[in-house]
């Protein structure tokens, strides 16, 4: 990994780190004044750096950790996979799962965009890195004699 790569990661994890001790101003010095945050699901996009530090403020949950699992870096972008643990303010519910984010950064290194995706949206979040996804291990150990086993097959569908 490239010097300025190693820079960006270390800067991203610093960012998690403060966002999940509440340091929502540490979270987001990194940030283009016009970022964009583009939040899971059909909820619109978020503008600008005072917007995104307001949305990422506590209301519905009590408390939102996200933990960075693995990062890989293609150009100004990097894709990131993370646990994330929430519990509810007023519920109580607890919760956790694995999703992704995207973030994109200018010549200068600040975040000008990022991009959450559900669990559930692995290919997009890879397509929007300009990555493609890696086969599992089933897809390299499943081909016999120019044929798949019928365990690759099954797992393709």
């Amino acid at each position: 990994m490239s010097q300025l790569n190693v820079e960006t990661v270390e800067g991203l994890q610093r960012g998690f780190d403060a966002y999940n001790r509440g340091d929502f101003d540490t979270a987001v010095e990194n940030f283009h004044p016009e970022a964009e945050l583009a939040p899971a699901g059909s909820q619109p996009m978020i503008r600008g750096i005072g917007a995104i530090r307001a949305w990422m403020e506590p209301d519905a949950f009590e408390s939102q950790v996200v933990e960075p699992l693995e990062f890989r870096v293609a150009g100004n972008k990097v894709l990131v996979r993370h646990r994330t643990k929430i519990h509810g303010a007023g519920s109580g519910i607890e919760a956790e799962f694995v999703n992704w984010s995207v973030w994109t950064y200018n010549k200068t290194g600040l975040v000008t965009r990022f991009e959450i995706y559900l669990p559930n949206q692995e290919e997009e979040a890879h397509e929007a890195a300009g990555l493609s996804l890696r086969p599992g291990r089933w897809a390299r150990l499943g081909r016999r004699a120019g044929r798949w086993s019928r365990r690759a097959q099954r797992d393709l569908r």
